[in-house]
Formats: structure tokens, C-alpha cells, sequence
């Protein structure tokens, strides 16, 4: 946990701003694989731990403004949980560390949410992302489970997504920490992309990395030759000479602060020429993207300019054709760049994204593109100092897609299709960092990963 100091600070302004009411927390319960004593490695829901910082299940807790409370909830081990587990700290002792001076058994909770309304206090609550939550919700606030979603409280939405988008120097700390967990990861995966190499030979390698070191996966990894399917999580293949291994990856810090780091590794060690062009332009357009990354700046602009370096290069290489102006604002790049550029990161991988992608990352001023591509970008408005995004451009040949569009002769003014149908072998390539904001540009975490064509090709060679 942080300093009990943070925790006070953090809630202390959530009430200054929502006001007035109850504002109501759920934490996560374990979850069971296939019967109840053999759950899933238990994660704590982000908001319970940036608020709260307790990391263990079946928790709860209310803020009441009005009354100036502050409550956890849960129960205290008993003689059978100790036999199984061990001795453990009271949950009072363990709330003290937040700054919480007031728990109760977890079945008071109920008497608890039901007083507030019977006083006329709006219960503020977030979008539960798990079928239980919902549930419970449903029960104390005594609603319907279809209409949930529909009493959800924007105004605590906002203030959560404004203060948890803004880090302070320990949340920092702690990326760099998960950061320098994946730095391992990643340079080991590259030292291992021989030819006759399995790919789950290296996943099983750079995830025992992340355990290793206390840390978890921020998300499940995505390593293979197949590096036109955006997220594959198939690790069956054989690695072969000549093709371009992709490494999705990170780590979670022990306080579960998120790394994603994304690198293209030739195997064997040397890029083919028709890979190397196109790498370089994958790299170039990601190392403008962080050069550009200031306040003041909306992220979309940035995805904009991205979007017509990659077309641009790829008219210099004969697949695309005609003013990149006009190709870009026909939405031509998303053939080959079909996502955003890239994402808020913090204690979610895709930070605060249960609470609504278009409340964290759009905004009144900022409105999401309906363009296929475009409208995937999950991250629009303007930068802040504090905000830790990545930066992922890539350039992916996607058979099925070609062949649709050929097939509706989509942009022919701008593809060259008899050029594009070569490369359809190629696989794909993306390049990630994460980057955060700083008062007058942008500062790229941790220790620099290979990413140049040199640098991955000595690596790799080794």
C-alpha cells in the first residue's frame, strides 16, 4: 500500500466534489475455475484499490458525505479460514493503513445502503463489469438487474476517470518498477526467437519472468508469428527464418500498476529488406507520435498525423497512391493500421475502461469517430500533465481484409491492390512504449527496450 495519507487525499476530494450522498464500493470476490476452493488468482478491483488499497476478497465500503463517514466492510478470519491460510491482521488493522478508522462485519452493510435511502440520499455507485456485482447492487438498492446500468452515477464516473488519469510520482514509481519486470521480458523473448522455437516455449519463459519477481501479467500475453491477427493469443507455432515474431506483453507491479510493451523481433536475427522498409515506417511513425506528445495537444490529432506518415510510407513503397490527404480522411490507412494509437495506462492496462471507454477517453469537446479504424481509438482528448498512455502505431496485412475490400473495390483511387496482394504472407508489425506527460512534453518509462532494426537484429543474433 501507499502512505494512508494518499488514500485520506484521494477520498477527501472525492467528496469535495460529489458533494453529497453515499457513494458505494465493491470490492471483488474470488472467483471459482471450476469448483469454490480452486478459484482464479484473486485480482482487486482497480477503484477499490486506488481509494481503498486493500487487496484482499469480499470487501465493501461507503463514503457518506453527509455524515462525514468512511466504512469498510467485511469479516475478520475465523478458526476454519485460519487451519487453510494462516493468521491474519484484523480488517481494522488492515483499513487503519488507508486511513480508515470505522469497519463492520460485511452484513451490515445492507441496514447500512437502506438507511441512506430512507433518508432521501442518492447511493452513488459505478458500472459493476461483473454479473455478482450487479446482482448485489440489484438487492440493496432494491432495482431491477436489467435497469443497473441505467442508475449508475456519472458525476462520481467523472470525478473518478479525472483523478485516477492524473498520476502522482508513487504511481509512477510503481510503472517503472512493472516496467523494468517486462524490460526482462522482452529481452529475453528476443534472445530466444530462434528458428524451431516454439512460441509458448518463450511465453512460458518471459511470464515466469513477471512471477519471478512477485508481479503478475497485466493482461494475457500476445506473442506470435501471426502478428496480423491484433490480439492472438495462440502460442502453438513453430518459429521460423524470415518471419517477424510479435511480443505483446507486461507486467503488474506487486501494487498492480500496469506495464504493455510491444516489440517486432525478425527471427533469427536479420530483417528481410521488404521487412525492414516497413518496419522503419512503423518506427518512425511511433517515435514522431512520442515527440508530439505534449499538454495542451489532443491525442486524436497526434492518431491523425500517424495515420498519414504510415500512408504516406506505404505510398513510398507503391501500395498506396494519390493525395495522402485526401486517402487519409477516406479512412484508406485502416487497412493497415486498424486500431487507435494507443490508450491511458495506470492500474488497468486500458486504464479505468470497465467505467466506460468514452467517459475516460472522450469528452464534450472531444467526439469519437464512427470511420472503421478511426473509431477505434480508445484515447481522443487533450494530453495532461500526469497522463501515461502508450504509443502503438503498426502496420498489419490482414488477408480477410485485403480480400473484402478488393472484393468491394473499396479506395482502388488510392490501393494498389496487385502490389497489396504480395504482401499478404507478411504478418504484421507494432511498436509500444509507454509514455507519460510531463509539464512541457513527454518522457518515455523505463529502461529503453531495443527497437531499432540494429539493436533488435544484434539481440536477436546472440
Amino acid at each position: 500500500m501507499f502512505d494512508a495519507r494518499i488514500y485520506v487525499q484521494r477520498r477527501s476530494r472525492l467528496k469535495e466534489k460529489i458533494k453529497s450522498g453515499l457513494i458505494l464500493f465493491f470490492g471483488i470476490e474470488e472467483s471459482p475455475m471450476n469448483y469454490q476452493g480452486n478459484p482464479y488468482h484473486f485480482r482487486q478491483d482497480s477503484t477499490f484499490l486506488y481509494f481503498f488499497g486493500l487487496d484482499f476478497p469480499a470487501l465493501a465500503a461507503v463514503i457518506d458525505i453527509d455524515e462525514d463517514k468512511e466504512v469498510v466492510f467485511g469479516n475478520d478470519v475465523e478458526i476454519e479460514d485460519i487451519i487453510w491460510m494462516g493468521s491474519q491482521p484484523s480488517l481494522l488493522v488492515r483499513a487503519l493503513g488507508a486511513g480508515i478508522k470505522k469497519t463492520a462485519p460485511l452484513n451490515q452493510l445492507e441496514e447500512t445502503v437502506k438507511k441512506a435511502i430512507q433518508k432521501g440520499k442518492k447511493v452513488h455507485f459505478l458500472p459493476p463489469y461483473r454479473p455478482e456485482t450487479r446482482l448485489k447492487l440489484a438487492q440493496l438498492l432494491d432495482l431491477d438487474y436489467d435497469v443497473i446500468q441505467e442508475n449508475i452515477s456519472k458525476e462520481l464516473i467523472k470525478e473518478v476517470v479525472a483523478q485516477r488519469s492524473v498520476k502522482i510520482d508513487e504511481e509512477i514509481d510503481e510503472m517503472e518498477k512493472a516496467h523494468s519486470v517486462s524490460y526482462e521480458m522482452h529481452t529475453t523473448a528476443m534472445r530466444m526467437a530462434k528458428a524451431g522455437v516454439y512460441e509458448r516455449e518463450i511465453v512460458g519463459e518471459i511470464e515466469g519472468i513477471a512471477l519471478s519477481h512477485g508481479c503478475q501479467l497485466s493482461f494475457p500475453t500476445i506473442l506470435t508469428i501471426d502478428g496480423q491477427i491484433l490480439h492472438n493469443h495462440y502460442h502453438g507455432n513453430v518459429l521460423k527464418e524470415g518471419r517477424l515474431l510479435v511480443n505483446d506483453s507486461g507486467a503488474e507491479s506487486e501494487m498492480h500498476y500496469a506495464s504493455d510493451i510491444t516489440r517486432t523481433i525478425p527471427v533469427g536475427g536479420k530483417f528481410t529488406e521488404k521487412q525492414k522498409e516497413i518496419y522503419e515506417i512503423v518506427l518512425h511513425s511511433q517515435e514522431t507520435a512520442i515527440h508530439l506528445i505534449k499538454p495542451g495537444i489532443k491525442f486524436r490529432e497526434i492518431h491523425l498525423i500517424i495515420s498519414k506518415i504510415i500512408a504516406s510510407g506505404l505510398k513510398d513503397l507503391g501500395l498506396l497512391k494519390g493525395n495522402i490527404e485526401d486517402a487519409v480522411r477516406e479512412g484508406v490507412h485502416a487497412m493497415f493500421f486498424p486500431h487507435g494509437l494507443g490508450h491511458l495506462i495506470g492500474l488497468d492496462v486500458h486504464d479505468m475502461e470497465d467505467l466506460g471507454e468514452d467517459h475516460v477517453g472522450y469528452d464534450d469537446k472531444t467526439k469519437r469517430s464512427d470511420q472503421f479504424g478511426f473509431a477505434y481509438l480508445r484515447f481522443a482528448k487533450e494530453l495532461q500533465p500526469g497522463h501515461v498512455l502508450t504509443v502503438e502505431p503498426g502496420i498489419y496485412f490482414i488477408p480477410a481484409l485485403i480480400d473484402k475490400w478488393k472484393r468491394e473495390k473499396k479506395l482502388t483511387q488510392f490501393i494498389d491492390y496487385e502490389r497489396v496482394d504480395k504482401y499478404k504472407d507478411f504478418g504484421g508489425i507494432r511498436i509500444e512504449d509507454n509514455v507519460l506527460v510531463t509539464e512541457d512534453g513527454s518522457r518515455v518509462l523505463g529502461k529503453s527496450i531495443p527497437k531499432k532494426v540494429r539493436e533488435l537484429e544484434e539481440i536477436t543474433a546472440k
